[in-house]
């Protein structure tokens, strides 16, 4: 197994393509943590952090689509989850460029 640094600030930062293409930001990392999660240090124990963290925003926005409508407090939920899977992303790459271990908060743990 190699250390590169690289790939793992990648890959969290990756998960910004939701912002550009609505779906990149679990895909894309989701296809380096498989392809890589052998052969790259961390990366398996990384991998599965970005991968629960984007199934639970995705599981997260998904409960305030009816809470828009039921109580009106959907949106504000909806804008805090988007500035969560902004600034979160963005925190853990740079840990992650230090070779500290990144965190990420609110995670379901989907996949183990």
């Amino acid at each position: 197994m190699r250390q590169d640094n690289q790939l793992l600030v990648l890959t969290h930062l990756s998960q910004l393509l939701n912002f550009i293409t609505g779906c990149g930001g679990l895909i894309v990392p989701l296809i380096l943590w498989v392809t890589q999660k052998d052969k790259v240090y961390q990366m398996d124990a990384q991998g599965k952090s970005i991968v629960n963290f984007q199934l639970s925003i995705l599981i997260y926005s998904l409960v305030c689509i009816p809470l828009i409508f039921l109580l009106g407090l959907g949106f504000i939920l909806l804008i805090l989850i988007g500035i969560i899977s902004l600034v979160v992303p963005i925190i853990n790459a740079i840990k992650a460029s230090n070779g500290e271990t990144p965190t990420y908060p609110l995670s379901l743990n989907i996949i183990s």
